[in-house]
C-alpha cells in the first residue's frame, strides 16, 4: 500500500495544474484510502495494472449504494492521449459493477481537458454548481456534474 500511495502521489504530483488545486495531498488519500468504501486502480503505460512497474495513471473512488463516485483521477501529461485514460476509465466502472454500482459519477471544474474523455465514455451532465471552485489566483469555476448508468 505505501508503495502504491506513493505511485499515486508521483502521478498527482505531475498530472495536476497547481493553479486549479485540485490534487490532494498525502495526507488526504491516506485518510480517504483506510475507509473501506474507497478504492484506487493504478495504471501502467497500458492503462492495465502495473504491477510492480511505473504507474503513469490512477483513479480513487468512493463507492455508496449502486453509486460510485470517481474522486480523483489523473495520468500523468506524457502519457496523454495514448488510451491510457480510456482504458482505465474502462477498468474503473468493471470494478465498481462488480462491487454493486448500478451509476458512475464525477464533478470537474468547467474547462477541464478530461470533459472530453468523459463525455466519450457516456457521461452526462446532470448538474452544475456556479463558482464553487477557486483557482489559486483568486478566480472562481463552476463544477460540473456527471453521470453514467451502468448496464
Amino acid at each position: 500500500m505505501t508503495d502504491d500511495l506513493d505511485r499515486i502521489m508521483a502521478v498527482m504530483q505531475a498530472a495536476f495544474d497547481p493553479l486549479y488545486g485540485e490534487a490532494w495531498n498525502r495526507r488526504q488519500v491516506e485518510d480517504a484510502l483506510v475507509l473501506g468504501h474507497t478504492h484506487y486502480l493504478l495504471a501502467g503505460p497500458d492503462g492495465e495494472e502495473p504491477g510492480e512497474g511505473e504507474a503513469v495513471g490512477f483513479s480513487l473512488s468512493r463507492h455508496g449504494f449502486e453509486e460510485e463516485e470517481l474522486l480523483l483521477f489523473a495520468v500523468r501529461p506524457d502519457h496523454r492521449g495514448k488510451g491510457v485514460g480510456a482504458r482505465l476509465l474502462a477498468r474503473f466502472a468493471e470494478t465498481a459493477k462488480r462491487r454493486g454500482a448500478k451509476q458512475l459519477l464525477l464533478e470537474m471544474r468547467r474547462g477541464n481537458p478530461a470533459e472530453r474523455l468523459y463525455r466519450s465514455f457516456g457521461f452526462g451532465q446532470i448538474g452544475e454548481r456556479p463558482n464553487y471552485y477557486r483557482q489559486s489566483n483568486g478566480e472562481r469555476i463552476d463544477a460540473i456534474t456527471f453521470a453514467r448508468p451502468l448496464d
